[in-house]
């Protein structure tokens, strides 16, 4: 079964100061992949109200855009590719949603919909090259959402200090056909690799992340444990 699949990558961490619940800088927390053995990493830092310097959109985004520069260069210097994502949350609940297919670009025009909601943003934002998940759906404080707002779910959100209740996210997305992801969702030591993305060919952009979900063609690992995402291959 694990024949060709020997491309791992973390779908969700984050970094310090941009996500300041993160304990760890960008190089840091590449660093930690790059010694385990991945090969690429996802860098989902939050993006919502709560950012340092939100209110003052320039020096907001430029915080957090020095983040991702620094993870790309500890890409370079560490030989693991480094992607970008991000994990936002608007102003009407604590729901947070990851972003793929996006750019620096992308990010910037999406600083303006965190206080419009969910439903704007998705209609502005869904595309076929970008794709909309809800992060642990069913983690405490989580509210329900109209599935047709959304191309997926992170099934197995693996965060070691938070019931993701990943049988439920499992079940949910089975019921509506969605896309699913896996993430660490990485912050503090000792957590990174809880999880990993297998797939056959090696992910380098945040559009190879698209391009392999709509595929379906991946599998999780979790320990010595292989989960396949859809059922039988």
């Amino acid at each position: 079964m694990l024949e060709g699949y020997n491309f791992k990558t973390e779908f969700h961490a984050h970094t310090n100061p941009a996500s300041s619940c993160s304990d760890f800088t960008p190089e840091e927390v590449v660093k930690r992949y790059a010694d385990i053995g991945y090969d690429s990493i996802v860098i989902c830092n939050h993006f919502h109200s709560g950012m340092r310097n939100f209110g003052e959109k320039e020096n907001c985004l430029k915080l957090y855009f020095e983040d991702l520069k620094k993870a790309f260069e500890a890409g370079k210097k560490y030989g693991i590719n480094v992607i970008i994502g991000c994990e936002i949350r608007f102003t009407e609940n604590s729901n947070d949603y990851l972003l793929f297919g996006i750019d620096e670009k992308i990010i910037t025009d999406a600083y303006d919909y965190i206080e419009k909601g969910l439903e704007e943003f998705s209609k502005w934002f869904r595309s076929e090259d970008r794709l909309l998940i809800q992060a642990h759906p069913f983690r405490n404080g989580m509210e329900g959402v109209d599935p047709e707002l959304l191309d997926g779910i992170e099934s197995f959100n693996m965060h070691p200090g938070h019931n993701s209740r990943v049988a439920f996210s499992a079940k949910h997305a089975a019921e509506h056909n969605f896309l699913v992801t896996a993430g660490t969702d990485f912050h503090h030591e000792n957590h990174q690799g809880m999880v990993a993305v297998l797939s056959k060919k090696e992910l380098k952009t945040s559009a190879d992340i698209v391009k392999l979900l709509k595929s379906r063609d991946y599998l999780f690992k979790i320990g010595n444990s292989i989960v396949l995402p859809y059922g039988l291959l």
